[in-house]
């Protein structure tokens, strides 16, 4: 046997093999030449149980270079052998490749130098680096190819996790779990490591083998995968799939009678959908616990708190998506009850599954990093608010706002009184495509919520790193403001997308000093103006980072910056058109109007607003992390932390300091500060993900907080909107009408064509509030908005109605007046808009059976569009102004006695 010389770094070489005889002496012969010059090559072939010569071929290389032949079981796979072998290695650092030629052996010592001197722990060969490839390929193989190593992705930073050829130290690769199977050994050791280990990779051409057959096959993809779960963290294996498939189907049985059971006994689709899933949940506990995940999570152990919490959390999860797939069903297809639960029942299945092998019974396999725990559990959340949202879109009623947005679209312009146009463009949009219906109005916001997503995680991802990023993406869908952004159609979701999306290019133009990013910045600006223009005040912080930030000077020289303020003032341009042909109503109503409102001190209120949008623990994480002692120190120091700690800070507190004096002496809005903590999120992204790593009191103390108060928002918001669409088993609603929009437009549709019936007219639909009534009246009433005209015609404001309608045009004609209180129809003064005007009538609004709210509507005849009657009705009426009254009402009985 060849000793190494001592001046040479000993490195071992891991061959796995399995029926090679036609390749092992090619590639042994090409190995063993690339000893020398400062690193000898110990090869240990690891062998899974070739029967059709290989192992002969290798006792002989035994006598002629440093080779040994290490016998494995197969058992365990390529995995199972590699560590075998790697028991028995004498190198401190080790390289795996395959026997088959695909991986050059001539790369060897490429592959290995970054491991030998220091600056990795670990080298990959890799075909999708730049100057890597993999020639000859078919399509099919390619996209097999990149789809595994998507799927690997929020492991790793690694653009080839699938690559099979690498180099690492001999313990780290021991280090792994010693139950490791498979063939994609290299992944386990990069899923062990985090993110944490530093990785280089190395380009290869990866060519197909010659002879022999390859060993990839479906068994081996579907062990792949599951092998993924399971250094994701998750409970998951071929028999716990297979024994809660059991359960499951015992559950479904199980939920099925009981469904009918209740369903049989007159009870409310309602209580037979909860009352059947909790008879179920208690059977599939018992078994989950005791037999299908006991081998992972310990049968017998004795169960806490915490557990039986994270179940019901689960419970509760897999409940609300189950309601929105029966809505749906029922509602959206026409299914039967008994037919929709199926779905729903199978839908529950999935989220029960998933959240029982993450969180209820979750693996114990202390070698997965924490930090891989959280982009594990990032990716969950987003995909269960992302379903839950979708089920939804169109079932829950539009709020107001929205139905006023709405109304926006139907007079489609270029600015409006109180907001700019994008909100108008974007219902446009979707009812264009999905017509007039709640999903229509909403579908802008839901896709919106990507864009916000997809920058907030790049922008972590370049500050922080891949873990903050994930975790970023995690608060992006949980904090309430953002998951009401990605639901509800209202100027702050594509504010929201615009304003993370000028953050992301923002960073790229300070920090990254690109040229390129001020263009994606200038388009970003205008359209965030499009929407709402407080994203002008990153306007200012820009110009506050640049005087402050040393290097950031050097863009005052710089043509971008300037180009790219043009950019926005031209895509914002119809909106200043629009502005310069009314009287520059908006901008007055944005500014001049709010500043001269009356005083009132509303920074409490500003506060309470920020602790809706971000949580309690959310808001209190995030002035940590800018208040924090090593924050003021990074603000004044030149480095690349300083720098990074500069960005977050100015563009955080610079809008933030314009609503808190704002809110001194005037009145603020919620949502208001909602956008701009996007500048922190990455921080407090980075600072949850470094409090698993070293952890100070106060760190801990956050830490616990964190996970339950993602799980409670994430209840809180499933079943609030389970609340919009069912209400309460057996006691429907508790609020008046927020929730029966579509009964309340039925009702309204009612009366008008009785009034219509009555004096020939079609009657104007009014809202006595500011827009609201309208608004909804206009959406939900089955005629469209033409004749929902608010009560600016009547001489009160209602914002853009007063536009939309003059009172001269609808001169003559018959009106409902709607109202949520009574006293708004007392006004006396509505007395002279009518020739005759009956008394207001109270009506009650029952939903899936269910006392749902209250109006009240008043009919008014012979609309006199602001002028007297003509001639005064005196309080004794005399015989002729009766006749006169009757002509006016065309001698027809009142109208209430026609609807009672």
């Amino acid at each position: 046997m060849h000793a190494p010389d001592q001046q040479n770094v000993l490195v071992t070489v891991i061959i796995p093999t399995l029926n090679e005889v036609d390749n092992i002496d090619l590639v042994l012969s090409a190995a063993v030449a690339e000893s020398g010059d400062g690193i000898e090559f110990e090869i240990l072939v690891a062998d899974g149980g070739s029967t059709d010569g290989t192992l002969d071929r290798v006792r002989e290389w035994e006598h002629a270079a440093n080779v040994r032949l290490v016998p494995g079981s197969g058992s365990g796979g390529l995995a199972g052998d590699v560590l075998t072998a790697a028991k028995a290695a004498k190198g401190e650092v080790v390289v795996v490749m395959d026997a088959d030629l695909s991986h050059p052996p001539a790369r060897l010592r490429d592959v290995v130098q970054p491991v030998i001197d220091g600056t990795s722990d670990m080298s990959v060969g890799s075909r999708y680096v730049s100057g890597g490839s993999t020639p000859d390929w078919p399509a099919r193989r390619r996209g097999l190819s990149r789809l595994g190593g998507l799927l690997a992705w929020p492991l790793t930073e690694m653009k080839d996790p699938m690559s099979g050829f690498f180099a690492v130290r001999r313990e780290r690769l021991l280090a792994i779990d010693p139950h490791a199977a498979g063939f994609k050994i290299g992944l386990e050791v990069v899923a062990h490591g985090g993110g944490a280990l530093r990785v280089t990779e190395v380009p290869i051409t990866f060519r197909d083998r010659i002879y022999g057959q390859s060993k990839i096959g479906m068994a081996q993809m579907l062990a792949y995968l599951r092998r993924l779960l399971v250094l994701a963290g998750g409970a998951v294996s071929a028999g716990g799939a297979a024994r809660f498939a059991a359960v499951g189907l015992i559950g479904m049985l199980v939920d099925l009678l009981a469904f009918e059971l209740f369903f049989g006994l007159n009870a409310s689709l309602l209580t037979a959908h909860v009352g059947s899933f909790a008879v179920a949940t208690v059977s599939n506990y018992l078994l989950n616990s005791r037999w299908a995940f006991a081998p992972a999570s310990g049968a017998g152990k004795e169960r806490s708190r915490g557990h039986y919490a994270r179940f019901l959390t689960v419970c509760l999860l897999a409940l609300a998506i189950r309601g929105g797939v029966l809505a749906g069903a029922t509602n959206g297809f026409a299914l039967p009850p008994q037919v929709a639960i199926l779905f729903a029942i199978g839908a529950a299945a999935i989220v029960s599954y998933l959240g029982s092998a993450f969180f209820v019974f979750p693996s114990v396999n202390p070698r997965v990093p924490r930090d891989i725990h959280w982009r594990v559990a990032a990716i969950g959340v987003a995909l269960y608010v992302v379903v839950l949202r979708l089920l939804f879109l169109g079932q829950a009623d539009l709020l107001p706002e929205e139905a006023y947005y709405w109304n926006y679209a139907q007079h489609l312009d270029i600015g409006y009184l109180d907001h700019p146009p994008m909100v108008a463009w974007l219902i446009w949009l979707g009812t264009s495509v999905f017509g007039d219906t709640e999903f229509g109005v909403r579908i802008g916001a839901y896709v919106g919520w990507f864009a916000t997503a997809f920058f907030s995680f790049q922008l972590a991802r370049n500050l922080f790193g891949k873990s903050a990023a994930f975790v970023c993406l995690l608060l992006v869908a949980a904090l309430p403001f953002y998951f009401a952004t990605g639901l509800l159609m209202m100027p702050d979701a594509p504010l929201t997308a615009a304003w993370a999306g000028a953050l992301y290019f923002l960073e790229r133009a300070m920090r990254a000093e690109s040229r390129r990013a001020w263009w994606g910045l200038g388009i970003c600006i205008g359209l965030g103006m499009l929407s709402k223009y407080t994203i002008a005040l990153l306007g200012p912080a820009t110009l506050v980072f640049m005087m402050i930030d040393g290097r950031a000077r050097a863009w005052f020289r710089r043509p971008e910056p300037y180009l790219a303020a043009a950019i926005a003032l031209l895509i914002f341009s119809p909106v200043i058109y629009w502005n310069l042909q009314h009287d520059w109503a908006s901008f007055a109503f944005q500014s001049s109007r709010r500043i001269a409102a009356p005083a009132r001190f509303a920074l409490p209120a500003l506060i309470v607003g920020a602790v809706a949008l971000l949580t309690p623990i959310g808001l209190s994480v995030a002035l940590m992390v800018l208040g924090g002692r090593g924050t003021r120190r990074e603000l004044v120091a030149p480095s690349s932390a300083g720098r990074r700690a500069r960005f977050i800070a100015i563009y955080t507190l610079v809008p933030l300091s314009v609503f808190v004096v704002f809110s001194v002496s005037h009145t603020v809005k919620i949502n208001w500060t909602g956008p701009l903590w996007l500048a922190v999120l990455p921080a407090m992204s980075a600072a949850i993900v470094a409090v698993v790593a070293k952890p100070s009191r106060f760190d801990m103390v956050v830490q616990r907080l964190w996970v339950p108060t993602v799980a409670v928002t994430l209840v809180l918001y499933g079943l609030g909107l389970n609340y919009l669409v069912f209400g309460l088993p057996e006691l429907g609603y508790v609020a008046n009408m927020p929730t029966a929009w579509q009964e309340f437009g039925r009702e309204a549709g009612s009366i008008s064509a009785a009034v219509k019936r009555t004096t020939g007219g079609e009657p104007l639909l009014i809202g006595m509030d500011t827009y609201k009534v309208t608004s909804q009246l206009a959406f939900y009433n089955g005629k469209g908005a033409a004749d929902s005209v608010g009560r600016g015609i009547l001489g009160q404001a209602s914002l853009m109605y007063d536009q939309w309608f003059s009172a001269g045009a609808v001169r003559g004609r018959p009106a409902i007046l709607f109202a949520l209180e009574r006293k708004q129809l007392e006004n006396p003064g509505l007395q002279d808009q009518f020739t005759s005007l009956e008394a207001p009538i109270e009506k009650t609004l029952t939903k899936n059976g269910k006392p749902a709210g209250r109006f009240f509507y008043r009919v008014g005849y012979g609309f006199l569009a602001g002028e007297r009657p003509p001639a005064p009705i005196d309080e004794q009426p005399t015989q002729d102004n009766v006749a006169r009254l009757h002509d006016a009402k065309r001698t027809d009985p009142p109208l209430s006695s026609i609807i009672r």
